[in-house]
């Protein structure tokens, strides 16, 4: 069971980037899509780099050789990706954004065999179509022929968009050799250097920012750019995309809980698919398979005693 730690921090980042989808939403009418990722990772810098420079203690001669792919990882995944989840946000509500964000896990395996060549088991490939089907559920409220009805507004096509960006930065990111803290902060630093002249062009928008707004701006920050891109990249390269990527199944169904929590009602077609993405994480987890390769070693050794 020595990949439970991983299977833990991935549920920790899916965790909490359910919650970046909730505040996102509310501080996006006060912040634009740009600001809101400049200060969350400008903050986030002053905790990654020094976590990268005692924990992983990188040759940072071999940092500065890998500039090209960290540079497009900060493109992708810092500012890319996060550009267009604020910009959906101003469109479409959390829920829909994280229902439609189901589908990521599907890409990623996707080009996960086919650029990385990756291999999936019987058993892994159940556990996908699983968590699909799960996520078919959630997104067309249980009426599944609805898939064929469904109009999509801006918000919804802003946030397809950004799950094909997070794709690739989840494939780019597998393939670098370079500690995976150490590679957030520096792609982090990159991005922050490009984005930083369209966020001061802006113009600085706090002196009229809620409380709330600042909240979430700090959850963001330690939370949904700290913890879970450090966890999501430890993860990545420990177990592989294709695995890690079907956790992102949860993103909706944590963010219906969350919801519900705020008051929110959740429907049962929303608990019938959480459900089902949540046996198809397990299953294509590779939970189930080492768990019954683990008892079926215990009763050989058993009998050989």
């Amino acid at each position: 069971m020595n990949k439970l730690k991983y299977w833990l921090m991935l549920v920790l980042a899916t965790f909490f980037w359910a919650g970046n989808y909730v505040f996102g939403k509310y501080v996006v009418t006060e912040l634009s899509p740009i600001w809101i990722t400049f200060s969350r990772w400008v903050l986030a810098l002053f905790v990654l780099l020094p976590i990268a420079i005692v924990v992983e203690k990188p040759n940072w001669y071999h940092v500065k050789k890998a500039w090209k792919p960290l540079l497009l990882l900060g493109i992708l995944g810092i500012i890319g990706y996060n550009l267009l989840l604020y910009s959906a946000l101003g469109y479409t509500s959390p829920t829909n954004a994280a229902l439609i964000s189901a589908i990521n896990p599907g890409l990623i395996v996707l080009f996960s065999v086919l650029l990385l060549k990756e291999s999936l088991t019987r058993m892994q490939i159940i556990g996908l179509f699983i968590s699909l089907f799960g996520a078919l559920i959630l997104l067309t409220r249980g009426d599944l022929l609805g898939i064929f009805e469904i109009r999509y507004n801006r918000g919804d096509l802003l946030m397809i968009g950004a799950v094909i960006v997070w794709t690739f930065y989840s494939i780019i990111g597998k393939r670098l050799s370079i500690p995976p803290i150490t590679a957030t902060a520096v792609s982090t630093l990159l991005a922050m250097v490009i984005l930083a002249p369209f966020a001061f062009w802006e113009g600085f928008p706090f002196a009229k920012t809620s409380q709330i707004s600042i909240y979430g701006i700090i959850y963001m920050f330690l939370f949904s750019s700290v913890c879970s891109f450090v966890f999501w990249n430890i993860s990545v390269k420990k177990i592989g995309a294709s695995q890690a990527g079907i956790f992102l199944n949860l993103i909706p169904v944590f963010t219906a809980l969350i919801s519900l929590a705020l008051g929110e009602t959740i429907r049962l077609e929303q608990m019938v698919g959480g459900i089902l993405v949540f046996i198809g994480v397990y299953l294509t987890s590779g939970m189930l398979t080492n768990r019954m390769e683990h008892v079926k070693k215990k009763k050989e050794l058993s009998k050989g005693a």
